[in-house]
């Protein structure tokens, strides 16, 4: 591997990229974006969770397989020396066909992925580029480049294969996707080029009218009038030379999108063209689009230059966590990039320094105990509408309530935090909740697997310190009082594990002993930093328990079976929840006699 300069940034490239074993990366993006890609070009993608899917959400080896039949697919046919050829770019069908190189390039910001195919027989290069789009979506930049000293004239048909449609949930489509392609339905807005990818109704086995009212969209630009192509059924025939065929409507297929067109290069020129592909829009979203893509004559520019505000918020939110360095050593700075990149994706970052918006914080805690929210609202609400969060803490000592003090140092406003999973664990199921759907606004949020929020919180603390009293009490409110650390920690509390008798993976997760190294960090980072704050810990009544519903076995059941310590309360466990339903957050505490929080 290699550091490489493309226009200006930096990629990491493998050169003869094919000659390794096929391997898993993570595309990120400054949004709610993700694709997970295999070295051979197999993906899939889509915004906020696996729910909203452009290509199906596949374990990994089921992604890697499907190279042949999902994502990119690219087939030339070059007419060179009065001789026809057909090439097909990246595909297993071709190999040892043509003498040629495959590339792979990542940037080191790790948005921007390159596959690359150097045909030397023919003086051909093609490569195509994945990049994103908060305003727009997923983007692929495709360039065929030819190198030779002579004219090439040929056809090509290139796009996006088994693309999804809106409204087809992760484990519909696992399970029933033969059920979810009669149901499809592909069809193309003709002057515009836009292709429209719904279902014909929701799937649901029940006697009712349940209409699909949204749809994936993918449009281009860059190809001067091509023909459309809203499957994959005439892939076969334009490999043996036959015309296309324009396609409109097609039902009961699996979703594609292919551009064709007849080029002629001259000798070391280039011509470039782009795919757009977004999900889960709304009927007046694709008419929009339909008007954007009629009427907007800077269409392309904006595009690119979105694109390159997402870098740069991405750097922006790097940054925010001293995750910037500059050294003689690239790769090294990558590193400190990647490294620090990687933990807020999980961790989180805060919004805006120490800035406190009012409106996210009386949500909060409102979500989190409706009692005390409504009791004090009318102090509350006279909070100005931005404040700095030392100011905050000062303002609510004046309220003599220890849960309203208690969820105040406790809240954290953090964004871009989601659940680590990809597809290798597909019982992690991450969300990326950056924005709302109904009007973009951002959300604040973060949620993660306990162990993992709380060592990447540890590094986090660093860039900023005041937060780390309400990380430590963050730890200690959802730990219970024996000693256990539920699952995952969001913003709006915590959830445990179940047992669920018939599912295999179903199990009770960690107890704190081998965590409470998080907790020790957590307070030798704060006698570091703020000497004398532990011992002031020690004399308030701040600090309360996770109800978990386990129950630690009898002594004598534990020396039958060691391994088998712990019964799952049903019973408790209903009860939680029905607290938690009715009064937010706070009903998952531990309560003392008279039913208030202990």
């Amino acid at each position: 591997m290699q550091l490489t300069e493309i226009k200006g940034e930096y990629f990491f490239k493998i050169e003869n990229s094919d000659a390794l074993r096929p391997f898993f990366m993570s595309i990120v993006s400054d949004s709610d974006h993700w694709m997970f890609i295999s070295s051979n070009g197999g993906l899939t993608a889509g915004r906020r969770n696996a729910e909203y899917a452009l290509f199906p959400y596949y374990t990994d080896d089921k992604i890697t397989e499907s190279v042949e039949v999902t994502g990119s697919k690219t087939v030339f046919r070059v007419h060179l020396q009065d001789k026809d050829y057909v090439w097909e770019p990246f595909s297993i069908r071709q190999d040892g066909s043509y003498s040629t190189t495959r590339n792979l390039y990542k940037n080191t910001y790790g948005n921007t992925l390159i596959f690359e195919e150097i045909n030397h027989d023919l003086g051909l290069t093609f490569r195509y580029q994945w990049s994103s789009s908060n305003r727009f979506g997923f983007v692929r930049t495709s360039e065929l480049i030819n190198h030779s000293e002579q004219e090439v004239q040929l056809q090509l048909l290139d796009g996006l294969q088994n693309l999804l449609p809106a409204s087809v949930n992760s484990d519909l489509q696992r399970a029933s996707s033969n059920l979810v392609d009669a149901y499809k339905r592909n069809e193309l807005h003709i002057s515009t080029g836009l292709g429209i990818y719904a279902l014909s109704a929701i799937i649901v086995d029940k006697a009712e009218p349940s209409e699909a009212l949204k749809a994936n969209v993918v449009w281009s630009l860059g190809l001067t009038n091509p023909k459309y192509l809203v499957s994959s059924l005439q892939l076969d025939a334009f490999r043996k030379g036959a015309t296309i065929q324009l396609e409109t409507d097609v039902k009961g297929e699996k979703g594609a999108y292919f551009l064709h067109q007849e080029l002629k290069l001259a000798p070391n020129t280039s011509q470039s063209w782009q795919i757009v592909a977004n999900v889960n829009v709304n009927h007046t979203q694709v008419i929009g689009l339909i008007d954007m893509l009629e009427k907007n004559t800077n269409l392309q520019q904006e595009l690119e230059d979105d694109i390159a505000f997402g870098t740069q918020n991405l750097i922006r939110l790097v940054a925010n966590s001293d995750g910037l360095q500059f050294s003689e050593d690239h790769l090294k700075d990558a590193r400190q990039f990647s490294n620090t990149l990687f933990n807020i994706m999980r961790g989180g970052i805060f919004d805006f320094n120490y800035q406190i918006e009012k409106g996210d914080f009386l949500q909060y805690l409102n979500n989190a105990n409706r009692e005390a929210f409504q009791k004090h609202y009318s102090i509350l609400a006279q909070l100005p509408d931005i404040l700095e969060y030392s100011f905050l803490q000062q303002q609510l000592k004046s309220i003599p309530d220890a849960d309203i003090q208690r969820l105040a140092i406790e809240y954290l406003p953090l964004k871009f935090s989601r659940r680590h999973g990809d597809p290798s664990r597909p019982w992690n199921k991450f969300s990326i909740n950056t924005r709302n759907e109904s009007d973009g606004s951002k959300i604040l949020d973060y949620e993660g697997n306990w162990r993992d929020i709380f060592q990447n919180w540890e590094a986090l603390a660093h860039s900023y310190p005041l937060f780390m009293e309400g990380m430590v009490y963050k730890f200690l409110n959802a730990s219970t009082f024996d000693g256990y650390n539920p699952y995952r920690v969001t913003k709006g509390g915590f959830d445990w594990e179940t047992i669920e008798p018939d599912d295999p993976w179903s199990y009770i997760g960690y107890w704190g002993d081998h965590q409470i190294i998080y907790l020790l960090k957590f307070l030798e980072f704060t006698e570091s930093y703020f000497p004398g704050k532990i011992q002031e810990w020690l004399v308030r009544e701040d600090f309360v328990y996770a109800a978990v519903p386990y129950r630690i076995k009898s002594y004598e059941d534990i020396l039958k079976n060691p391994k088998d310590t712990i019964d799952f309360d049903h019973h408790w466990d209903t009860e939680i929840r029905k607290s938690r339903e009715a009064l937010g957050a706070d009903g998952a505490l531990l309560k003392s006699g008279d039913k208030h929080v202990y």
